[in-house]
């Protein structure tokens, strides 16, 4: 998982690499647009819709991220595909990393973390058979919500993380590791603070708010605690270039580190406080 930079002593923020550096740059613009649809959801109650509008407003979240870049960038200067570039193959291993955190994850955060959903009028669900209660489902729409977020955590993550990696104090393991920790740490807690909101209360809400954000920050860290030192790796050297299957695998590998951590964890939470 250790990255290896050329230069500790001049520190930056875009990656070495072109494609990777114009697909940060791609994401960070996207942020404005993912924070402006997220919050019209809260403050329009769009919270509150049937299968259709629930799939459909989660589309138009998630579809700039493929059909923006897919229209305006080409590549072929750097030889590269539009398929082999760097903000297809982020887009993939996001994809499939959020799939096994949806489909799998999702029961822990029902049963263990105490999160609950209430979408009344959604009727199309999809999550594991057979790991958790089965007490809660998961709406479909949520595949499409989910990678929208991860993107934005990963891309702010890796710039950050890069540029406190490449500086003259963040060249060392125990700097990499502590590095990684906070960033979890951070974006953990943030998504529960920004998301667990009085208008998003009817629909989306934790059994103990004051619980989650301390005891169940630290247990949604272990998503990130693997997802963002091996995102980071993708196509970070100036001349790699990934092909997709390495990218499926090395997110199928990220989910199943971030399963057995998770389990793991599970066993020494204590019990949620109401």
């Amino acid at each position: 998982m250790l990255s290896q930079d050329n230069d500790a002593t001049s520190a930056y923020w875009f990656s070495k690499n072109a494609s990777k550096a114009w697909a940060e740059k791609f994401f960070l613009a996207y942020l404005p647009f993912f924070f402006a649809m997220n919050t019209a959801k809260q403050a329009f109650g769009w919270m509150n819709v049937d299968t259709f509008w629930h799939i459909a407003q989660n589309l138009v979240l998630l579809l700039p991220l493929y059909i923006i870049p897919f229209l305006i960038r080409d590549e072929s200067h750097l030889g590269r595909k539009w398929y082999q570039s760097y903000w297809f193959k982020a887009n993939c291993w996001i994809f499939v990393f959020v799939f096994a955190a949806t489909y799998f994850f999702t029961e822990y955060f029902f049963d263990v973390l105490g999160m609950i959903y209430f979408f009344p009028q959604v009727n199309w669900y999809f999550d594991a058979n057979l790991l958790g209660s089965g007490e809660q489902r998961v709406p479909l729409g949520m595949y499409l919500n989910a990678p929208a977020f991860f993107i934005a955590y990963h891309t702010l993550s890796v710039i950050l993380i890069r540029r406190f990696r490449t500086s003259r104090i963040g060249g060392g393991k125990l700097s990499w590791l502590s590095i990684i920790v906070v960033a979890a740490l951070f974006f953990a807690w943030a998504e529960t603070r920004l998301v667990a909101t009085d208008a998003n209360a009817p629909y989306f809400a934790y059994q103990d708010l004051t619980w989650m954000l301390s005891w169940g920050t630290v247990f949604y860290a272990c998503y990130f605690v693997v997802s963002f030192p091996m995102f980071y790796r993708l196509d970070e050297a100036a001349d790699e270039n990934w092909s997709l299957s390495k990218v499926v695998i090395d997110s199928l590998a990220a989910s199943m580190l971030a399963f057995y951590l998770l389990d793991f964890a599970s066993r020494f939470l204590p019990p949620i406080s109401s």
